[in-house]
């Protein structure tokens, strides 16, 4: 047996290949999304082909799990698009001020709840990409609490900035899991 050159070479999951296959050039709003696509297609892949698992913690006493960063990440679409963006009045829905650490402490094994975090991270993804499609530009403008008028461009760039950041705690958190490594 050959021994793999590079990690990347020992992750066997389905989806890698082509993930980072867009645009390097040309139009900014092209290449932001295929970027941001790129991201939220890791997160999948490293979930891929667990269920009961995405629950299971990556270190005592932190409370991060695979299944955690996607209620995580919905919330985290939810917040830029719907709410500073579209100017939506709703709740996150993992997390409130009462429960702050609702995305990852509520990240139990049971199936309804694996299934009830995919659906919402699915949601999420799916207006987020239908705003920005709608979009007439890039700076498109939304009011945050935490950081004031925000534009498109910012918030698509945020994003790719939490998913790779979340993508590589999502690495170390898989490797514990099963052994599977890569990008």
């Amino acid at each position: 047996m050959k021994i793999p050159d590079r990690r990347i070479e020992l992750f066997t999951g389905t989806g890698s290949e082509g993930r980072f296959g867009g645009p390097a050039t040309g139009d900014e709003r092209a290449m932001l999304v295929a970027m941001l696509d790129a991201q939220r297609a890791t997160l999948k892949l490293k979930c891929s082909g667990l269920e009961a698992e995405l629950a299971l913690r990556s270190v005592s006493p932190s409370s991060l799990s695979l299944l955690g960063l996607v209620r995580h990440l919905a919330d985290v679409e939810r917040r830029w698009f719907r709410a500073v963006l579209a100017g939506q009045d709703i709740e996150l829905r993992f997390s409130s001020p009462e429960t702050p650490e609702g995305d990852f402490d509520g990240s139990g094994p049971e199936p309804e709840t694996v299934e009830e975090s995919w659906a919402a991270w699915h949601d999420e993804v799916a207006f987020a990409e239908a705003f920005v499609t709608g979009a007439a530009h890039l700076d498109v403008e939304g009011q945050d609490a935490w950081r004031g008028t925000v534009s498109l461009r910012w918030v698509l760039i945020h994003m790719i900035e939490e998913y790779a950041r979340h993508n590589g705690h999502a690495d170390l958190i898989r490797e514990r899991i099963d052994g599977a490594v890569g990008v």
